[in-house]
């Protein structure tokens, strides 16, 4: 038997159907095929990108006192029988299979969470202008925290999924490295908590404790060594920015950003833009590091470009080579490292102040240049004794002399 739906006032319910023959445009009368299956019946509908027609199948069902009608697919397209029709009507009375409606509303809520990657791109628009190392951000984002958590929202990241991360990813990296990155992931969310875009991380990310008072140093010989290999070594821009740390005690991140514009040449000064510290700040141009540049190719407006002539990001590869080369110990950090060392010298040839020396690494605070106040002590201490002991070739001296007289 063919019935047919009512639509508009034509047709009655259940009215029979004596032709199959019927319009299939919107508003017409579209007749029901019943199956074998009670509660499961198909319409005739024009195939999709296709000739000739298929069957639509639909279900009818009654719960909670409810009558619900729904379409549960196609016969080509979705490749849906009367029997797999049958048991998502099953499944459906039973409450373990979602209605089309509730598929599409879940299906909108979810476009409208944020996932980690979607936080990250209003962070993106948010913090892009007002941080200075944006770019750095950016690497370790795209490296480390897409990869891993990038389709996850916050409420769905676990304590096990930071033990994962800490354990799988970033295996054999130095706790500073390490305690970055989870600081990272921790700012992308509490952006989105703080501007009602998802919910608070329910839980503290437990970051590894890092020792920030590592002054590293190299002894006479390495950094003579280390000048050899910088001086024939063939990647000559991240050779030169190694000598420019080493001369300057200039950031990596600073270094990489210097244009040529920012070279004072008449008055004898550098022009960091964007420090770390935060307003602009102004270095003596040193006659070594004058030397050094004067002699440096000019292939962009960046002093050490990176690929194409733009500005370079990273330069690890290279410059943990040029460490090994130089026999330096494991856990020297090439750009920082020479940072210290710069530093390092300074304080302990007794002639540099410390407040000196805070102006000269664009410390912000002189609290972070009290890591070298113990060379300084010790310069001191040589001065004291370097006195001490002329004092006592002065007095010694004279009492040779006095006892030659008599």
């Amino acid at each position: 038997m063919i019935f047919i739906k009512k639509v508009g006032n034509r047709v009655g319910k259940n009215s029979p159907v004596i032709s199959g023959e019927l319009e299939k445009r919107k508003g017409a009368v579209m007749a029901r095929y019943k199956t074998k299956y009670p509660g499961v019946f198909y319409r005739e509908a024009q195939r999709k990108g296709w000739k000739g027609t298929e069957r639509v199948y639909y279900v009818i069902f009654k719960k909670n006192g409810k009558v619900h009608e729904e379409k549960v697919g196609r016969q080509y397209e979705n490749a849906m029988t009367p029997a797999k029709a049958a048991r998502i009507r099953a499944e459906r009375i039973e409450g373990k299979r979602r209605s089309p409606k509730e598929i599409r509303e879940a299906a909108k809520a979810k476009a409208k969470r944020y996932t980690i990657s979607r936080l990250w791109e209003e962070f993106k628009k948010q913090k892009q202008g007002e941080l200075k190392t944006f770019d750095d951000y950016a690497y370790d984002y795209h490296k480390f925290i897409e990869p891993n958590f990038g389709d996850k929202e916050p409420d769905q990241i676990h304590p096990l999924d930071i033990d994962r991360f800490k354990r799988r990813v970033m295996k054999g990296k130095a706790p500073s490295t390490i305690r970055n990155k989870l600081a990272l992931l921790s700012s992308i969310i509490n952006f989105g908590a703080s501007r009602r875009l998802c919910p608070p991380l329910p839980f503290k990310i437990a970051r590894p404790r890092v020792e920030n008072e590592t002054t590293e140093d190299l002894t006479p010989e390495q950094l003579s060594r280390l000048l050899e290999v910088l001086n024939s070594d063939p990647n000559y821009q991240v050779a030169g920015a190694m000598k420019m740390a080493l001369f300057t005690g200039m950031r990596a991140s600073e270094i990489f950003g210097l244009q040529w514009r920012d070279i004072g040449f008449q008055r004898g000064f550098i022009h960091i833009r964007d420090p770390k510290s935060g307003t602009d700040q102004k270095i003596p141009l040193n006659d070594v590091t004058r030397n050094l540049l004067e002699n440096h190719p000019r292939t962009s407006k960046y002093i050490f470009p990176g690929r194409g002539g733009r500005r370079r990001q990273r330069a690890e590869k290279a410059a943990n080579r040029i460490k090994a080369a130089a026999g330096l110990p494991k856990d020297f950090r090439p750009f920082h490292g020479l940072r210290h060392v710069y530093a390092s010298m300074l304080a302990s040839s007794g002639e540099v102040d410390l407040y000196t020396l805070q102006k000269l690494l664009t410390h912000k605070s002189p609290q972070m240049t009290q890591r070298y106040a113990h060379l300084r002590d010790d310069a001191l201490k040589r001065a004291s004794n370097l006195a001490g002991a002329l004092i006592d070739e002065v007095v010694n001296g004279k009492e040779r002399a006095e006892d030659q007289s008599v």
